[in-house]
């Protein structure tokens, strides 16, 4: 038989263990709070990182400049150019947004440069001066590279090529994103876009991107600003576990030359940091102008010079001050 000292003895060393427990159990809470984002890559990479490894792997797709691209850490500074198309099926399609940026992964800062998509600029590989979205059309990816270089004087690292018609279901998947859209407005399909809404979903969110009814500045600033607020709702640490989801629904609208691994170190890097990365946005300054019956946009030499500038000070991992993007009045 069990004594009443042992019993009280037992009761005293069950209490003493449930003390700790608690203890314990608040601990690993607190630790899980303060380095939930540690915790949350440690999760993902023993669970989810082969499934969206393989998943990008379908994305990549080389255009032949491989070898010219320096083996870049996910420290130094690089330059990826954005392209935003509209295809529907195998039909060729001309670049809608065109937007140079430059990454710099230790300040965690993000240039967006826009390029207006009827700039006229000498198409490289085609020896003709047009509009500089037609370059995807006639060469893809490849020719829109080699003319954005040629225009900017700066290298093309990385490309990334989008088809708007694949953000409606990531943009749903998240939960959608907060823009500013202060009017209402009718998309290019006259459906109207209501203002002042929390937050927009997939087809809301489209027709901000695609809207055409104002100047091409205005356009161009709400791609940057949908690509600004896309990233800030990825990051929140609700939405990590969905990236295999929002992977898998890029799909075939997405294709880069960017390999999975530096993708998903690169992504690491990013997350880990106190703070979301900031963005910078300039857009090239010119002037519309008629040739025939055809509207271009000239840009001007003067801005054209001050924005390799730029580049080149972003691309730079020396110790000079960083320039920043001038107002545009």
């Amino acid at each position: 038989m069990v004594s009443k000292k042992q019993n009280n003895k037992r009761r005293k060393f069950n209490k003493k263990w449930v003390i700790i427990s608690l203890i314990a159990l608040i601990l690993l809470a607190s630790t899980g709070f303060w380095y939930r984002k540690e915790l949350s890559v440690f999760g993902f990479n023993a669970v989810l990182k082969k499934e969206v490894k393989t998943t990008l792997d379908k994305s990549y797709k080389p255009v032949g400049i491989e070898n010219k691209i320096p083996i870049l850490g996910v420290s130094e500074p690089f330059s990826l150019l954005l392209l935003g198309i509209d295809q529907r099926k195998e039909e060729p399609s001309r670049s809608d947004s065109i937007i140079y940026s430059v990454i710099r992964p230790k300040d965690g800062k993000i240039l967006l440069l826009s390029i207006p998509r009827d700039s006229y600029t000498n198409i490289i590989g085609r020896d003709v001066t047009s509009k500089i979205n037609s370059a995807y059309a006639y060469g893809g990816a490849k020719m829109s590279i080699d003319t954005v270089e040629n225009l900017l004087k700066n290298k093309v690292n990385y490309y990334a090529v989008v088809n708007f018609n694949g953000l409606k279901d990531i943009v749903d998947a998240i939960g959608g994103v907060k823009l500013p859209i202060t009017e209402e407005f009718l998309n290019n399909e006259g459906l109207r876009v209501e203002a002042n809404k929390p937050i927009y979903y997939g087809p809301d969110a489209l027709s901000y991107v695609r809207y055409r009814g104002d100047s091409d500045y205005k356009r161009t600033e709400r791609q940057r600003i949908f690509i600004s607020s896309l990233m800030d709702k990825v990051l929140e640490f609700k939405n990590i576990s969905k990236i295999p989801e929002l992977i898998d629904l890029a799909g075939s609208n997405f294709t880069t030359n960017m390999d999975s691994e530096f993708i998903l170190n690169l992504a690491e890097n990013v997350y880990l940091k106190d703070s979301p990365p900031t963005f910078e946005n300039y857009m090239l300054q010119g002037n519309g102008k008629m040739r025939g019956t055809t509207w271009y946009y000239d840009i001007d030499p003067e801005d054209l010079e001050y924005v390799q500038d730029l580049i080149s000070s972003w691309l730079s991992n020396s110790n000079k001050e960083l320039l920043h993007p001038k107002n545009i009045d």
